[in-house]
């Protein structure tokens, strides 16, 4: 971490990277399709590395660029906010902005789904992610949008920036919020500790927290304290109980489950 500041959210990785980098990081689950993924902290921090590399020398994404996430909560969503930091540029949170709010970013990378809505608008640069478990492109997409899946697979392993991400720089816009790189690790520091987070704590996040909450909340904050995190999209509520129990969960955010500790709440 810089010793000098607070750092950027690359710095939050690193450090997770250095402290324990085989161990689950991100465990996402997605209740419509059946899927589980585990991701450890060095396959995390691969993705990051090829999505940057994709962003930074297909897109001129670095300092001073804007780049919309119209992503739900899913470990590729994790990787691409990170990539995104990681690059030195600023993320525009589309979950409080209608689709036309994405005119204002220089790259748009959504959900296949929401895909034909934004080639309605006047968009710029724009892939398109299909989410599947394996990583696979989009399956019978034939619009404007370049597939995710498919410009990442060859990029990089290691990422090195053409400008080092500078902490006064813009990092994530929401809204008339506006977060510089190295105010995103200070704020994910003083979220974590309001909320109780502490290192080992593994944190259940469903997709409408998720959602409502925003990045720094479910995935820096987290990181910023050393725990993990189990995402899940289109949740069961059947399913919860016995998922936060096999997945050894410790805290949830902004949602209740029997006998494990929420977030923020009183004891």
């Amino acid at each position: 971490m810089n010793r000098t500041g607070p750092g950027t959210p690359a710095d939050l990785l690193a450090a997770t990277l250095r402290r324990d980098s085989a161990a689950p990081l991100i465990t996402h689950y997605d209740d419509a399709t059946g899927e589980r993924v585990e991701l450890s902290a060095t396959t995390l921090a691969n993705w990051v590395a090829k999505t940057a590399n994709l962003l930074q020398d297909e897109f001129d994404v670095g300092r001073g660029r804007t780049v919309a996430v119209v992503l739900p909560v899913h470990w590729q969503t994790a990787a691409v906010l990170l990539a995104v930091w990681s690059c030195g540029a600023a993320v525009l949170d589309t979950a409080v902005e209608d689709e036309g709010g994405v005119a204002q970013a220089d790259v748009v990378l959504a959900a296949q789904d929401r895909l034909e809505a934004l080639a309605e608008l006047d968009v710029p640069d724009l892939l398109g992610l299909s989410l599947h478990p394996l990583g696979l492109g989009m399956a019978g997409y034939t619009g404007p949008a370049r597939d995710f899946a498919l410009e990442v697979r060859t990029q990089g392993d290691v990422f090195v920036p053409y400008e080092q991400p500078d902490p006064s720089s813009p990092g994530l816009l929401v809204g008339r919020l506006e977060l510089d790189l190295g105010g995103l690790v200070s704020t994910a520091r003083q979220l974590a500790d309001r909320l109780g987070l502490v290192a080992g704590d593994r944190v259940l996040v469903d997709e409408r927290s998720a959602a409502e909450a925003g990045p720094v909340a479910w995935l820096l904050a987290p990181l910023s304290a050393g725990a993990s995190l189990v995402l899940c999209r289109n949740a069961d509520e059947e399913r919860l109980g016995h998922r936060a129990d096999t997945e050894r969960v410790t805290a949830t955010l902004g949602r209740g489950i029997e006998g494990v500790r929420e977030l923020g709440k009183p004891a």
